[in-house]
């Protein structure tokens, strides 16, 4: 079967599937995905819990109002699980409130792109009973390099999306069927920070490493190649301009892969209802077909069903995905993309090698990395304070990279030899690259 495109200009206007075939990526250019929603640090109050909002990316624009203040003290966090979780919940409610026309949430309370729902391997006996029902084909994607298939549809006009998505799973008879739900930043960065630094310059080979998330600087050390999967983008934010300066430095922060050339996915520009599963997926593909061997996405959500596919055909063909737990805190239900099959799920630790208390949990964890008490880069070339699980991950994705020769079952061999052994309950099978981060003294 003919091959979709994964991206579509950003010149491209807003059509319909008039069959059951589409080039479309997307309901309008494949650039339109949002801003990156930072998580929320929590701050220990005696007595009571106090959320404080991380700070909010620059150059964003009126557009994207995810997160607003600043986060005072990034070393403080909160052990109190249930107030973790219920942040996580304000959180989503919050977005919706914020973005009605374009966020929503889904028949299990999570926020998600608003009438926009995905079958998976959607048959035309499936699509036609659909468009009966008053739900709009938007596009029809097979993926044969993949096995992936899968339909999306618009919601039938003034239908909730929960109340269409339990009709839709009616409709389509057992197959798989869920909203396009959004993923969140596991980590955040305050105020500038001082430059003197300390730390080892790991060694590693000049691999190719992804990153999925927001934009990057054409500036950034190691940039290989960049591409938008939203509206807007790329555009660079501060969150992935982070990870990717702890992957091959900015001149303050030490690179933990030195040599490597990065790959560069923005899922986010300017859209409210950016980080979705259906962009995450198209970015996932992108990488595969760049013969990106390691890809670091710090970004949590629920589990969907596309993307779980997609996770595990690209290590299929040789693409795996290194992903943070984030920081709901361990109450929180297991974060995706960590949690599935195939996926490398990281955990953080601070720099006595201690679990942190917001740490999120997976289905299993399997290393654990620096993740507070660290420097990162910005956009603005300053060094910043961060604390998160997002940052652990690109940690653990430099040492597999430096391990990788075509061979990742012997590479993670290689990491299990290598990590240091902690609490194994709490770090999976050791922390990597403890000595590694930059740190302020």
């Amino acid at each position: 079967m003919k091959r979709m495109p994964l991206f579509v200009s950003s010149s491209m206007t807003r059509k319909k599937c008039k069959s059951t075939r589409c080039n479309m990526l997307g309901r309008g250019p494949m650039t339109r995905i949002g801003a990156i929603g930072l998580t929320l640090f929590v701050a220990a109050t005696p007595g009571s819990a106090q959320l404080i909002p991380a700070p909010q990316l620059p150059g964003v624009g009126g557009a994207v109002d995810r997160v607003t203040g600043l986060a005072p003290q990034v070393d403080r966090t909160l052990s109190d699980a249930r107030a973790l979780v219920q942040a996580q919940t304000a959180r989503m409610r919050d977005l919706v409130r914020r973005h009605p026309d374009r966020i929503a949430l889904d028949a299990r309370g999570n926020a998600a792109r608003a009438g926009e729902l995905i079958v998976l391997d959607a048959d035309a006996q499936t699509i036609v009973a659909a468009q009966a029902r008053g739900f709009e084909l938007l596009e029809q994607v097979d993926l044969a390099e993949m096995a992936v298939g899968y339909a999306r549809f618009a919601t039938p006009r003034g239908m909730a999306l929960a109340k269409a998505e339990k009709r839709l799973r009616g409709i389509a008879r057992g197959k798989d069927v869920s909203a396009d739900q959004l993923h969140f930043a596991s980590g955040a960065t305050a105020a500038s920070a001082p430059r003197n630094i300390s730390g080892v310059k790991p060694s590693g080979g000049g691999g190719r490493i992804g990153i999925i998330d927001g934009g990057v600087s054409a500036r950034t050390p190691g940039l290989a190649r960049q591409q938008g999967f939203a509206e807007g983008a790329p555009r660079p934010h501060d969150h992935a301009a982070a990870i990717a300066s702890i992957l091959t430095g900015d001149g303050v922060v030490r690179a933990s892969a030195p040599r490597a050339r990065l790959y560069v996915a923005d899922v986010y520009g300017a859209d409210p209802a950016g980080g979705n599963a259906t962009a995450i997926a198209r970015a996932l593909i992108w990488m595969t077909r760049e013969k990106v061997p390691v890809v670091v996405i710090s970004l949590v959500g629920p589990p969907n069903a596309l993307l779980a596919r997609i996770v595990v055909a690209a290590r299929k063909l040789g693409t795996v995905v290194v992903a943070a737990v984030g920081n709901d805190g361990p109450a929180a239900a297991p974060a995706y993309p960590a949690s599935y099959a195939g996926a490398i799920s990281v955990t953080g630790v601070d720099a006595r090698g201690r679990p942190l208390i917001e740490a999120g949990r997976a289905a299993k964890i399997d290393y654990a990395a620096p993740g507070a008490d660290l420097l990162v880069g910005g956009t603005d070339g300053k060094a910043r304070k961060a604390r998160g699980t997002s940052f652990a991950a690109p940690f653990v994705a430099a040492r597999l990279s430096a391990h990788l020769n075509g061979d990742v079952g012997r590479a993670i061999r290689s990491l299990d030899r290598e990590a240091q052994p902690g609490n194994v309950r709490r770090v999976g099978r050791g922390i990597l690259c403890g000595d590694c981060a930059t740190r302020p003294r």
